[in-house]
């Protein structure tokens, strides 16, 4: 079977318009073989999940006066997209913004695949917190397709375990923060992300790079506030409702990829994490005693189908994530060393993406060869540490991401594997561009090759060993 074609291009002249910008042209923008696929899709998809909800009449009054006026008491900005949750430290954060720099808050919601649940009610919270517009956009698909293929192509994985889940979101987020703030007419975005955190990075080196005019607040590097108890006080002098939850004793970080969970008996590395936090994953234990065979299917190094079945990335990954639950696939307990200087304990639950992550390193083992699988597993550790670090719209990652592209246009078929109880096995691999010969790797003798040949190939490759021997001997 012939090869896939490859593109060759001249070195493109800098473009007058951003490579990530909508409005740039195909030939500027980066470009990406099954992603550009999915973010076509991702486009109308996208128009049709995004919803602008606007505080209406007195409501809309009340939010744009008095502070928005006359200034606030760290200064004044006119308009601030804020990334919000709806749970107690955002809906904190609106009254915050407009008592200490008289803007206008409007609410930006991402939806990467957190669930209902965190959906649920984010219009009348963000209205009752005094924010002027809540913004809502689906990113299921452009997360998945544009974020999460290009590092499973790559390989890339933090520290030997982590899959990198919430580093993989972040830029994705901000990204759209950005697009929100362009519409609205904004000068500034927040976020509430910790100063202890590697999240304020990845935020803000995505506003660095792709609008640096936007001013960035953050909040929890800047107010009074030092816990929960601070919050709701201050929720309950500015007449903010308090979210009625039940508080968590851990936190946690949920999207299609996967759901960390950090804090409580955690925080010490010498205690086994309790059964009861899990949530994507049934134990080992209760796992089903018959084994699954699933066939996934891969194109260019990312995966397409299930069992035969074509779906959206956003699609496939939820149903891996709905299957490898069912058999405790994918639960990983580390501890990590954080950007800002720390070492952090997490636990992740990532069955869909452990399925993908080794369906396609198996399918490799038979289309890349030896030297090109080596620098890609060394490229492949800078890439995640790239991606871990905030730095998603670097040069140097979109540069990688190139290589993986190009050297992985041939990683195409199909890999069976078994789940039982935690683990994952390989049971086939396919591929019309497989390396591997059976009629060269039989211990049989073939034509094409001779096992006498490799006196010769010893006796070369040997040679730096045997003249240092040679002269330690005095020979």
């Amino acid at each position: 079977m012939p090869l896939p074609m490859r593109r060759l291009a001249a070195a493109p002249s800098l473009p007058a318009v951003h490579p990530h910008d909508a409005a740039a042209p195909p030939s500027v923008r980066l470009r990406r073989q099954h992603g550009r696929v999915a973010m076509e899709r991702t486009s109308s998809t996208t128009r049709r999940g995004v919803s602008c909800v606007m505080a209406s009449g007195k409501e809309h009054a009340a939010a744009t006066s008095g502070d928005e006026k006359k200034g606030g008491l760290r200064g004044k900005l006119k308009k601030v997209v804020l990334a919000y949750s709806g749970g107690l430290d955002t809906s904190v954060i609106v009254p915050w913004l407009r008592e200490n720099y008289g803007c206008e808050v409007v609410c930006f919601t991402a939806d990467v695949g957190q669930g209902d649940i965190e959906m649920e009610g984010l219009e009348k919270k963000a209205k009752a917190s005094g924010a002027s517009q809540l913004v809502v956009k689906n990113l299921q698909e452009e997360f998945v397709g544009e974020y999460i293929y290009p590092c499973l192509r790559a390989g890339a994985v933090y520290e030997r375990k982590y899959l990198l889940g919430t580093s993989m979101a972040r830029p994705v987020i901000a990204k759209a923060m950005v697009d929100v703030a362009k519409e609205v007419g904004a000068d500034a975005v927040a976020h509430g992300c910790t100063g202890k955190g590697n999240d304020q990075v990845r935020f803000e080196l995505t506003f660095y790079a792709l609008n640096p005019e936007l001013k960035v607040v953050a909040p929890w590097r800047e107010w009074d506030i030092t816990g929960r108890e601070d919050a709701i006080e201050y929720a309950k002098k500015h007449n903010v409702p308090v979210p009625v939850s039940k508080k968590s004793i851990y936190s946690r970080d949920r999207n299609l990829w996967h759901l960390s969970h950090e804090g409580d008996i955690l925080e010490d590395p010498a205690n086994e994490p309790k059964e009861d936090m899990y949530m994507m994953s049934v134990s080992p234990e209760n796992a089903p005693s018959k084994p699954e065979y699933l066939e996934i299917g891969i194109v260019a190094g990312v995966p397409t189908s299930i069992n035969g079945k074509d779906l959206s990335p956003a699609s496939l990954l939820a149903k891996l994530n709905e299957i490898g639950g069912k058999h405790s696939i994918g639960r990983i307990d580390m501890v990590e060393n954080r950007l800002v200087g720390m070492k952090s304990r997490g636990v992740y639950e990532t069955p869909g993406g452990t399925i993908m992550a080794a369906a396609v390193r198996e399918l490799e083992s038979l289309t890349l060869d030896r030297e090109t699988m080596q620098w890609k597993d060394m490229l492949a550790l800078k890439y995640a540490e790239l991606v871990y670090a905030g730095r998603w719209f670097d040069p140097l990652r979109q540069s990688m991401d190139s290589f993986m592209e190009t050297i992985t246009v041939t990683t195409t078929g199909s890999v069976t594997l078994k789940l039982y109880k935690g683990s994952v096995n390989v049971a086939s691999r396919k591929s019309p561009y497989s390396l591997y010969r059976e009629d060269i790797s039989s211990f049989e003798n073939g034509e094409i090759y001779n096992q006498a040949d490799a006196e010769g190939f010893i006796r070369l490759y040997g040679l730096p060993t045997r003249v240092r021997a040679m002269l330690e001997k005095g020979i």
